[in-house]
């Protein structure tokens, strides 16, 4: 498995995982509908679990455009690289989208609220307000990419580390899980491009009876944010080290 396959695949994951818990929540006789927040913050940050123990031999499981962008920013990796990971990290995140929607297409045809239903892919804000909106999935991302850069591995001494596997990728979980808890009822927190952009173009794309639109106006800020965010936590920690 090369780079583009493992974010492809990662990115899948991660989406078929954290929107399938926005359906299991938000759509009409699931299992677990009105679950709650909790429920969707926590199983979102087990996605990312899941997609980074997927991609994160291969490509170094980025699974988000603002990270790349942040790498690229460092200058660990080419443009050309770059933009790989970013192509493959939105095909793969259509891709989760429309395994979610598989999945649940009974339940999406028992659901009349189109938001309800759009919510399952794309994140909108509690109150709209988009220079706040803004702000907050760029706070986010900040926290986010700034956390990641400060994760290392633990060694025995200075010269010799400790392979953790899969158990490695338990610190970003903790940390997407406490940005949804914690800063993710404004918006959503996208914090993410491809999360947002990818599983909304597959909203638009697919049959889904009585569906809201495309949100244009608003489609923007979770592909901004995250890029501002991510530019800044990458300055942040030029300046400081």
């Amino acid at each position: 498995m090369n780079a583009f396959t493992a974010e492809l695949i990662g990115t899948a994951a991660m989406i078929l995982l954290g929107g399938g818990v926005v359906a299991n929540v938000a759509l009409q006789k699931t299992k677990g509908n009105n679950g709650g927040w909790i429920v969707i913050c926590t199983a979102w940050a087990l996605a990312v679990f899941v997609g980074v123990t997927i991609a994160g031999p291969y490509s170094g499981a980025h699974l988000n455009c603002a990270v790349t962008l942040a790498n690229l920013v460092l200058g660990k990796m080419t443009l050309d690289i770059a933009l790989s990971y970013m192509l493959a990290q939105l095909i793969g995140a259509m891709l989760g989208a429309f395994l979610v929607w598989l999945v649940y297409k009974d339940h999406f045809d028992q659901t009349d609220d189109a938001g309800a239903k759009q919510a399952v892919f794309c994140t909108a804000p509690a109150i709209r307000n988009l220079p706040i909106n803004l702000i907050s999935e760029v706070v986010g991302t900040l926290v986010l990419i700034f956390t990641i850069f400060h994760f290392t591995e633990a060694k025995i001494d200075a010269s010799t580390s400790i392979g953790l596997g899969s158990i490695g990728a338990i610190p970003v979980t903790f940390v997407v899980w406490v940005i949804g808890l914690s800063l993710g009822g404004t918006t959503g927190y996208a914090i993410n491009p491809a999360r947002d952009l990818g599983p909304r173009i597959m909203h638009a794309l697919l049959p889904i009876k009585n569906k809201a639109d495309f949100n244009l106006s608003y489609a923007w800020v979770p592909v901004v944010g995250p890029f501002i965010g991510a530019l800044l936590a990458s300055l942040l920690y030029m300046i400081l080290y």
